[in-house]
């Protein structure tokens, strides 16, 4: 027998995230660790999904148009803010079911770091897929200095009960 099948047969499934039944309307959480963003990050992040707008890698195009340095890609606050979430709310798995409400409120910069909050708005079960639900959350993102950068609503298909051993 293989070292790797042995390994795997003393292996646990655990279930990660939330599942529906885990939350209520009106609990709030604090997601962990956060994201301090980088220069390279953006300038990176930009190029990659080819948006070339100056002001996200071009520092004297930036402080020309009143801003200290390049300002990050509203795109990249988004993503990050939603994936530091994503531990939380969603990782059981599940259909993403979108955003609304998307408010970019306040320019991040290379070297803020971001951390997250998201509320539970609404819970109700699918109508479709039995053992699953459907959850709103209203996620905050914010600045080291608890500046709240950005807000939105996102909804998820999500277990109802996780398999938890």
């Amino acid at each position: 027998m293989s070292d790797v099948k042995r390994l795997l047969e003393g292996a646990k499934f655990r279930a990660k995230g939330n599942g529906l039944d885990d939350m209520e309307v009106g609990q709030v959480f604090k997601h962990h660790w956060g994201r301090t963003v980088l220069e390279s990050d953006c300038v990176q992040f930009s190029t990659m999904t080819l948006n070339f707008n100056p002001l996200y890698f071009n520092k004297e195009y930036a402080k020309a148009h009143g801003h200290s340095t390049i300002v990050v890609n509203p795109m990249m606050v988004f993503l990050t803010v939603f994936g530091l979430s994503v531990e939380d709310l969603s990782e059981s798995g599940g259909a993403f079911l979108g955003v609304e409400n998307l408010n970019f409120l306040k320019a991040v910069y290379p070297d803020d770091t971001l951390t997250a909050r998201s509320e539970v708005i609404d819970l109700r079960d699918s109508d479709s897929r039995p053992g699953m639900g459907i959850a709103t959350w209203h996620t905050e993102g914010f600045n080291q200095r608890n500046e709240k950068v950005i807000d939105f609503d996102r909804t998820n298909l999500i277990a109802k009960k996780l398999n938890r051993k």
